[in-house]
């Protein structure tokens, strides 16, 4: 029950924090909508390829929330007098990942539902109640591996590199992946490494909202994805803290 309320502490904090810097969250929550009105709503005048390039572009917006605000962010936040502040806090790393998560799922799925609505105002995507809700309920799962992700990022690499480091892995992981096009059409190498990624296993899932991916197995996939970033997401910061604190 302690836990649950430093950790309800610290998610406080953080959102309040984010929400007072406009140029944060302005660009975090409505640039996947933009992105996907100019690039994605030209090619998906048909129903099928809507749905098909609206779920890709909610996993797209999450993944770009997750690794970029919270993993350079992360990075940028280790040298600064607060963060060794929070430091003397009683609140160990499974405290401080839980509500950079729930604060991550907060500004990702916002980010996500925005380019959800673009696409429903704007193309023949057409979704009913029951795929709405089994699309929130993957979305929330699908991107916790990617907050995990951004974690060991931010915690692994310096301020200066963290942010090229996440735009390659963001770029390269959502092209392999399928998210920019589907699967089948994508070249040799990428085609056969990408059923492995979990940008794969996230589009897998979301696209069987409407029959075109496999949850059953993207889901134990994801979950396994979401062990190994948490392992090197502690590793990083038990490293971090004997670098700077010991």
């Amino acid at each position: 029950m302690n836990d649950v309320r430093l950790i309800l502490a610290h998610t406080r904090l953080m959102l309040l924090d984010l929400l007072r810097s406009p140029a944060y969250v302005i660009p975090t929550v409505f640039f996947p909508a933009m992105f996907f009105l100019i690039f994605a709503v030209p090619n998906a005048r048909q129903a099928a390829r809507a749905d098909f390039v609206t779920l890709s572009f909610v996993a797209f917006a999450i993944i770009g929330v997750t690794l970029f605000q919270f993993g350079v962010g992360i990075a940028a936040e280790r040298g600064r007098p607060w963060e060794r502040y929070l430091r003397t806090l009683p609140a160990g790393a499974f405290v401080r990942f839980a509500a950079r998560i729930a604060c991550a799922l907060a500004f990702g799925l916002c980010a996500a539902a925005l380019v959800a609505i673009t696409a429903r105002l704007t193309t023949p995507m057409d979704f009913g109640p029951a795929q709405w809700l089994r699309l929130g309920l993957y979305a929330v799962a699908g991107a916790i591996p990617f907050v995990l992700f951004g974690i060991a990022i931010g915690y692994w690499v310096s301020a200066r590199a963290a942010l090229p480091v996440a735009n390659i892995f963001y770029l390269l992981l959502s092209f392999a992946g399928g998210l920019w096009m589907p699967p089948r059409f994508l070249p040799g190498l990428a085609a056969s490494i990408s059923p492995y990624l979990p940008t794969r296993q996230f589009g897998e899932l979301l696209w069987s909202v409407v029959g075109a991916g496999d949850a059953a197995r993207a889901l134990p996939a994801l979950a396994a994805y979401s062990v190994v970033f948490a392992i090197l997401a502690a590793i990083g910061y038990r490293r971090d803290e004997r670098t700077r604190y010991a």
